[in-house]
């Protein structure tokens, strides 16, 4: 046995479908997949461990370093089956959550179904007590009023609540002043505070975020403590670090009291390793897809660096539409989500038309195939039937799929209303699963002023690869990388993300009335916390700072991130930091506004690890593919039928092998179909290259 070792790095994404599992040891690298135990998460991750500790030779004590990614904070919100939650705000302001922004994400739907909240408004109270705009108080907290309220959430059976009073980003003591009330009343009650979780101007986003984090926070809090102790008992001394929606490592600690930074953790760390991949391979832009079991993921990176933003929505009542979800103020990997993965359910609906998604079949039952006792059809069916996926060795042989079983669900489902054949039924599912992500990324891209075309594909998670190939001859896509275990994608790019924390707090002030004392005060307290919740989760390696300032012109509703200097603030700073701002306002809108006001209204520390810069990988000499070691048929979208094609196995291939389209390159956790328009070769990076082929 071996002895501990840092070396031995380990990272588990919990997916809707499948927990993957990546163990690093040096230049080794191990990888499992099993399915995920919906009803106890933990134990897929203690399966899916164990299997690649003993491909390694190694325990539990051996390991060095250990992060984690989930979806249980998402799905526990798209479920509906986080605590019981009640909110306290300030009186006069019981719904913030019902009114919103009062906008509406489809003004001509007089139908229109907004977003079903977390909260109840029987569970809304309100509490007499008033800040302003800049902290001062101008009504003190009636303490009675929080003790009424602590009577009332214990009657009702309360078990975690939002605290989220007027301008409390500005003076905290009225919410901390509850909090230790309701500490005193309710010593099991869980608490968190919106000057905690998102001291931030717009008073809807920052109640929507601390009850998002309210909700989930019995659930994850319960689900991390029975992890950290499973892994302790096993042996497991180092700290466990999460993966955050940003992209970056936080502390078990810390996720405990912010489980809310860990919505779209798993999807995150696939973004990171589309970006390691790219800067590879000197990949400029990138479009990024991630296609597990549940749902298909797609980002943008442009120059090695992911789109980033604050602002993410969760639930979402209609696709695509910004307004139609919860609304959380978190830093987050600018992506789209939508319901097309391998579970995805296949039907007719009404107007005789396929659809597929966004419900999905997930681990239990599973499709059709998995012999689990789910009866519809999936995408996974659907692939299975055209061939493209092998019964005998799904998952690296660990799950036996029943092709026949397939074919029964989509003739039942989806082939006799249309009155087709279940090899054309199943044709019809897959062209509809990849028009859903195709467009999903023409409108992300158009959104963001890009030409899809011109990027490379960067295809990655367990269905990805079957996919890629079409997807990009529907984009327009000349060029696709398929990265080594692809199939755990997410979980190899936790392996490689910094440990960061980011805080945002508002603090308003006009830019010729500049405080540069509070601004300093400010800055310094901000650069402590963030500094003591970073380093937390590094390790030791030493930590970089970056601080922003958000400014506009008075009156507009947007800001502008600028650039601070990591000291503080003078008088001597204001004509550069108005210069920095006018300068960042003409490049995105080509002018700026003379003698106009501007106006600072949040301030953002970031702390985080230095990121090692990726070694560009030498070209290789083409060289000529292995044998096939099979063939079997596989449905050819171009010429719409049945053909024979090569099977060729990925751990055969060397680098600058090329293999020449149709042909599917199996390994274990994934397998990738190389369409007639493509040829594929092997990078000096283990990548898999996917060229479109010439045409004279």
């Amino acid at each position: 046995m071996s002895s501990p070792s840092d070396s031995a790095r380990l990272a588990v994404d919990i997916g809707g479908t499948f927990t993957d599992a990546v163990l690093e040891v040096g230049t080794r690298r191990h990888t499992a997949k099993v399915l995920t135990t919906p009803a106890a998460p933990e134990e897929a991750v203690l399966s899916a461990t164990r299997t690649v500790l003993a491909l390694a030779g190694l325990a539990f004590r051996d390991l060095g370093f250990f992060v984690h990614g989930t979806t249980l904070a998402t799905n526990a919100i798209i479920e509906r089956k986080g605590a019981k939650t009640a909110l306290i705000a300030t009186e006069g302001f019981r719904d913030v959550l019902e009114i919103g922004d009062e906008g509406r994400y489809d003004q001509y739907d007089v139908l229109i179904d907004k977003p079903k909240h977390l909260i109840p408004r029987h569970l809304r109270f309100t509490v007499p007590e008033r800040v302003d705009v800049h902290g001062k108080v101008l009504a003190l907290l009636e303490e009675s009023a929080v003790r009424a309220a602590a009577a009332k959430l214990k009657a009702h059976g309360v078990e975690s609540v939002a605290v989220a009073l007027i301008h409390s980003y500005a003076n905290a003591a009225h919410e901390k002043r509850i909090r230790q009330i309701l500490a005193a009343e309710l010593p099991s009650l869980q608490v968190t505070l919106s000057s905690e979780a998102c001291p931030e101007i717009r008073e809807y986003e920052r109640t929507s975020t601390t009850v998002v984090n309210a909700y989930v926070q019995p659930l994850m809090a319960g689900y991390l403590e029975r992890l950290r102790e499973l892994f302790l008992a096993e042996g497991y001394a180092a700290p466990i670090h999460m993966m955050t929606s940003g992209g970056s490592l936080m502390s078990l600690e810390t996720a405990l009291r912010f489980p809310v930074r860990l919505v779209e953790s798993g999807p995150a760390g696939g973004a990171i390793l589309a970006a390691h991949t790219a800067a590879e391979r000197n990949e400029t832009r990138v479009l990024s897809f991630d296609m597990g079991g549940t749902t298909a993921k797609i980002a943008l990176i442009k120059d090695f660096v992911p789109f980033k933003g604050r602002t993410f929505e969760v639930d979402r009542a209609a696709r695509f539409l910004k307004g139609s979800g919860l609304p959380v103020r978190i830093p987050v990997i600018d992506m789209v989500e939508i319901g097309a993965g391998g579970g995805s359910i296949a039907r007719v609906d009404a107007m005789q038309r396929i659809t597929v998604g966004p419900d999905s079949a997930g681990a239990d039952p599973g499709p059709a195939c998995y012999g689990r006792g789910g009866s519809e059809p999936t995408v996974t069916d659907a692939d299975v039937l055209l061939g493209k996926i092998d019964p005998n060795h799904f998952a690296g042989g660990t799950i036996r799929l029943l092709p026949e079983e397939s074919r029964q669900a989509l003739e039942r489902a989806v082939a006799a209303p249309l009155g087709l054949w279940a090899t054309d039924a199943a044709y019809g599912v897959a062209e509809i699963i990849e028009e859903n992500m195709s467009n999903a990324a023409r409108v992300h891209a158009v959104e963001r002023g890009v030409v899809v075309s011109e990027y490379t594909l960067v295809s990655f998670g367990g269905a990805a690869p079957l996919h890629a190939a079409r997807l990009a001859e529907k984009l327009g896509i000349g060029r696709i990388v398929i990265p080594a275990d692809a199939g755990v994608g997410s979980a190899v790019g936790f392996l490689r993300a910094p440990a960061a924390y980011e805080l945002v707090r508002s603090r308003f002030m006009f830019l010729d009335q500049f405080d540069t004392g509070a601004a300093t005060a400010l800055l310094a307290e901000m650069s402590a916390e963030a500094q003591a919740l970073a380093s937390s989760a590094a390790s030791g390696r030493p930590l970089l700072e970056k601080r922003l300032a958000y400014m506009r012109y008075s009156g507009q509703g947007h800001e502008i991130p600028v650039l601070l200097p990591n000291r503080g603030l003078g008088k001597e700073d204001v004509p550069a930091l108005a210069e920095y701002f006018e300068q960042e306002y003409r490049r995105l809108f080509a002018r700026h506004i003379p003698d106009a006001r501007v106006e600072i209204l949040s301030w953002s520390v970031l702390v985080s690890t230095e990121e090692t810069a990726e070694t560009l990988l030498p070209a290789v000499t083409p060289i000529a593919g292995p044998e096939p070691v099979a063939a079997r048929q596989v449905f050819d979208a171009q010429l719409s039928k049945m053909i024979c094609v090569p099977i060729v196995k990925r751990s055969d291939l060397q680098a600058g092998a090329t293999v020449s389209g149709p042909a599917i390159i199996a390994e274990d956790n994934t397998s990738t179909l190389v369409t007639a328009t493509f040829d594929a070769q092997l990078d000096a990076g283990g990548g898999l290259v996917l060229t479109r082929k010439r045409v004279d």
